[in-house]
């Protein structure tokens, strides 16, 4: 299949190249592979999305190395088992996970690729493996130099979601049916993208099919439960030393939850910023509003 006709290939169809490993603890991993050659590119989504979110990138950066896109646990096509949030959802327990998924595909370092919950889990992939991680892409994710301004009275207006998710009947209430769950997630849609023309009514439809299986709506909110938000984290940054792997930032400027100012302390984290883009009218979801500067920003990173 050509590459322009793969912007159209929904998810489910076998063209995209999925494939399953064990996680850390025996249960079904799900990722998408394409391409050939080294560095591995490996792709982590964010919240509300699963792999499917690298839709515009993958296929272009597959012309010239070989790309894997995963589902988190929790996540499409992964294992959404009900245990414990901290035990199995929290950024080091997807660590493991991601570790796993290299082990079992013999790949002993790889170029990292996040945003939103993907930066957070990419960037404990760096401080816990640094020795499997070549270089890292870091969009639209926190990172300790926001301090404690997720805390602040207007940020948290914007992290309702964060509390909510930790009730003990959020997920029922999202999940009642297809439409309560296509209601939910078109919220963020809506806010959070810049570019409202990069998301296709089809594929929005996808991502609600993601989210209407059993147990995806429990296990994806399930970050949230472990204490992962941003405004649930902030006030327990802990200091911490800079990751000194090569990174690229790149940064939807009219995102309302992780905004543009907060980049200010970047290189307290990242000892090598490679460069750092501030996009306009790119909003929260980098990956499929920019994907050709997300490419260029990986492939100065290769």
């Amino acid at each position: 299949m050509v590459l322009d006709e793969m912007f159209d290939v929904l998810p489910g169809d076998a063209a995209w190249g999925h494939e399953m490993a064990k996680d850390a603890d025996g249960l079904d991993l799900h990722y998408v592979r394409q391409g050939e050659g080294s560095p591995t590119v490996l792709l982590l989504h964010g919240w509300p999305g699963f792999w499917y979110d690298w839709r515009r990138v993958l296929p272009r950066l597959a012309q010239t190395t070989s790309v894997i896109a995963m589902d988190l646990r929790g996540f499409g096509g992964s294992a959404k088992p009900d245990l414990p949030p901290r035990e199995a959802y929290s950024p080091e327990a997807q660590v493991k996970n991601v570790l796993a998924l290299l082990d079992a595909l013999q790949i002993e370092k790889v170029v990292v690729a996040g945003y939103d919950i993907g930066g957070r889990v990419a960037t404990t992939l760096a401080r816990t493996a640094p020795q499997r991680v070549q270089a890292l892409i870091f969009s639209n994710a926190f990172y300790p130099g926001f301090g404690t301004r997720p805390l602040e009275p207007e940020a948290q207006k914007e992290r309702w979601y964060q509390h909510f998710h930790t009730i003990e009947q959020a997920d029922q209430i999202i999940g009642h049916d297809r439409e309560t769950v296509r209601l939910y997630l078109s919220y963020f849609y809506d806010h959070w993208l810049g570019n409202k023309q990069s998301l296709r009514p089809k594929e929005f439809e996808a991502i609600v099919d993601a989210y209407t299986q059993p147990g995806a709506v429990r296990a994806s909110i399930a970050w949230y439960r472990a204490g992962a938000g941003s405004g649930q984290v902030a006030p327990q940054q802990e200091k911490l030393p800079p990751i000194e792997r090569p990174t690229a930032v790149v940064w939807g400027a009219t995102d309302p939850i992780l905004l543009p100012a907060w980049t200010d302390r970047l290189g307290e984290t990242f000892s090598h910023l490679v460069n750092v883009q501030i996009l306009p009218d790119v909003g929260h979801f980098v990956p499929f509003e920019a994907p050709d500067v997300l490419v260029e920003a990986i492939r100065s990173v290769l």
